[in-house]
C-alpha cells in the first residue's frame, strides 16, 4: 500500500481544559493486520466527552491513554485487507481504532454495517454507543412510567435527544435542557414537551414551571448549575441515571463553597432516591441486540430523529474536541477522515 497513515497522539496531560499543545499529529506506517485481524481505512471518527477522562491518569473505569499513546475512539471505516474469512475487503464496519487514518482490529471485535438499513455514521451516534447509553440508562435505571416527568441535561446531544424521544415512546413527559435558543428550538421541533436554556438568567424558575409535578427521572449528563436547579425538584422515589458530568471533566480542584454532601445524602434518604452511575458497556451483552432491533426501524422511518455535526479532516479533531467540551457542537460530533 502506497498511502500513509496519520495518527493523533497524546503529547501531554492537560491541566483543566485541553489545548492544541496536548496533541501531536504524526505520520506513521500503515499497520499490517495479524492473523484473525483486519486493516480498516477510517471514514469517520467519533468524538465523545469520555475521551477527556482518558487524557488524565486519575483513577477511572478504564485505563488512561499513555503520554505518547494514540488517542482512543470509535470509528467507522472500510476494510481494505483481511486475514479472517468472516470479514471481507470492502465491507464497512464499526471498530475502535482511534484517532488515525488506518488501524487494525480483531475481526471478531468489529460490527459489520449495512448502509441500506441506516447511514453508517449512525453506528457512532443514535445507533451506537450514545444511543445505547440512552436506551440502557432510561430502560434499566430510569424506568419511567406513563405520565411521569423525565428531565435530561445536554438534551441536544446524541444521548440527550435519544433519551427524550424514548421517554415519549414510554408515555412520559420529556423536558430537555440545552445551551442556546437554537438548540432549545430543535428540541421542541423533535417533540420534547418542554425545552429550556440553561444559560437563561431565570433558568431555575423556568424549570420549576416546566415541572409543576416535580421530576421523576433525571438523566444526568452534565452536573454543575443544571444539577443544582434540578435537585430540589426531585420527587420521592425519583431515579437518576448518571452517565456523564461534562461540566466537571476539566476541573483541577474541588469547587469553592459549602460542602453539600450532607444535603444530598439527606435527600437520598428522605425521598428514597435512586442515584445510579453506569457505563453503557455493562448492559451491552444483554441489551444491545434488543436496542438495535427496536431502534433501527425507528431511525429508518424517521420516528427516532438525530442530528450530526461533522468536521472535515483528521487534523481538525483536537480543535473540534476542545469545542465539544465547551458546548460548541450541535448534535453527534464526528470527524470525516476519508
Amino acid at each position: 500500500m502506497t498511502d500513509e497513515n496519520v495518527q493523533i497522539r497524546l503529547a501531554s496531560r492537560p491541566a483543566g481544559m485541553p489545548a492544541a499543545g496536548n496533541f501531536t499529529i504524526t505520520p506513521a506506517p500503515v499497520p499490517v493486520p495479524r492473523d484473525g485481524h483486519v486493516l480498516i481505512r477510517t471514514q469517520y471518527l467519533s468524538l465523545d466527552p469520555y475521551m477527556r477522562g482518558r487524557m488524565s491518569d486519575a483513577p477511572s473505569y478504564a485505563p488512561p491513554v499513555e503520554v505518547g499513546g494514540l488517542m482512543v475512539g470509535g470509528t467507522v471505516g472500510e476494510v481494505v485487507e483481511s486475514n479472517d474469512p468472516g470479514v471481507q475487503p470492502g465491507e464497512v464496519v464499526l471498530a475502535y481504532t482511534g484517532w488515525q487514518k488506518y488501524g487494525t482490529a480483531p475481526a471478531g471485535a468489529v460490527r459489520k454495517l449495512d448502509p441500506s438499513q441506516a447511514p453508517a455514521t449512525t453506528a457512532l451516534g443514535v445507533l451506537g454507543m450514545p444511543g445505547f447509553t440512552a436506551y440502557a440508562g432510561l430502560t434499566q435505571i430510569g424506568r419511567p412510567k406513563p405520565g411521569e416527568t423525565v428531565v435530561v441535561a445536554a438534551a441536544s446531544g446524541p444521548v440527550g435527544t435519544t433519551v427524550g424521544q424514548l421517554a415519549k415512546v414510554l408515555g412520559a413527559r420529556a423536558v430537555g435542557i440545552a445551551g442556546g435558543p437554537e438548540k432549545v428550538a430543535y428540541l421542541r421541533e423533535i417533540g420534547f414537551d418542554a425545552a429550556l436554556d440553561h444559560r437563561a438568567s431565570d433558568f431555575a424558575r423556568q424549570l420549576a414551571a416546566a415541572t409543576p409535578d416535580g421530576i421523576d427521572v433525571y438523566f444526568e449528563n452534565v452536573g454543575g448549575h443544571v444539577w443544582h436547579a434540578v435537585f430540589p425538584r426531585l420527587n420521592t422515589f425519583a431515579r437518576m441515571p448518571v452517565c456523564g458530568l461534562v461540566a466537571h471533566y476539566c476541573e483541577t480542584e474541588l469547587p469553592e463553597g459549602p460542602d453539600r454532601t450532607a444535603l444530598l445524602m439527606s435527600a437520598i434518604l428522605r425521598k428514597s432516591l435512586t442515584v445510579r452511575g453506569f457505563i453503557q458497556s455493562e448492559f451491552a451483552a444483554a441489551l444491545m441486540g434488543e436496542f438495535l432491533a427496536r431502534a433501527t426501524p425507528w431511525v429508518r422511518d424517521g420516528s427516532l430523529k438525530y442530528r450530526e455535526d461533522i468536521v472535515d479532516g483528521l487534523e481538525n479533531a483536537p480543535e473540534a474536541f476542545i469545542g465539544m467540551l465547551q458546548g460548541k457542537n450541535f448534535g453527534k460530533l464526528l470527524v470525516r477522515v476519508s
